[in-house]
């Protein structure tokens, strides 16, 4: 249930993702939807935490003095998959797709996203780590999953809640609704806080 003050503003979720749009509907909050066209550049020698906090700010940082008043909050939030220290961005075709999910078959890796609270007066940034277990997936499985569902869209070249989910995913530890792109239990207690 959402504190009266929460309910005084006015939440915009910039981000154009259908998954964070329906993760913020169950949660109860009343916002709309004004995504940012930003190039997302990041410096190859953060920590992946950082990379994930620095994209979720220049969203954030998008938006004008002008759009913003006392009772605006605007969400951000940029989710990267990582593995041996290297981030797995979104993939430009099926052969990259394919070489991402090869990496990550029969091991584990992270999943970050780094989430960015502003207002007229102040800004707040967090990420939340969540570890993830594939199986062994065979080709054919990949090869499925890619002409299927095409997860150019997505980092690390797939999506938790699609087919591959439910076959790959071995086990997990943290947030699964963070893979999804937005630890709904961490924003759920930052925006009451940031609220006051």
């Amino acid at each position: 249930m959402l504190n009266d003050k929460l309910k005084e503003y006015q939440i915009i979720l910039a981000s154009a993702s259908p998954r964070r749009k329906q993760l913020l509907q169950e949660l109860g909050v009343n916002f709309r939807v004004q995504p940012k066209d930003i190039e997302e550049h990041f410096d190859a020698n953060l920590s992946p935490e950082l990379v994930a906090e620095q994209l979720s700010e220049s969203k954030a940082l998008a938006f004008s003095e002008e759009e913003l008043d006392e009772k605006t909050i605007i969400i951000t939030a940029d989710t990267v998959v990582t593995i041996d220290g290297v981030i797995l961005g979104k993939p430009k075709d099926a052969e990259e797709a394919r070489e991402m999910l090869r990496r990550l078959s029969g091991r584990s890796h992270e999943v970050i996203t780094g989430v960015t609270l502003r207002s007229a007066t102040k800004m707040e940034t967090f990420s939340v780590v969540t570890k993830v277990f594939f199986k062994e997936l065979s080709d054919e499985e990949i090869d499925y999953y890619i002409t299927n569902f095409k997860p150019f869209d997505k980092a690390g070249a797939y999506g938790i809640q699609e087919w591959i989910g439910h076959i790959a995913v071995e086990r997990i530890e943290g947030s699964y609704f963070n893979v999804m792109g937005l630890p709904t239990h961490r924003l759920y207690m930052e925006l009451h806080t940031f609220a006051g």
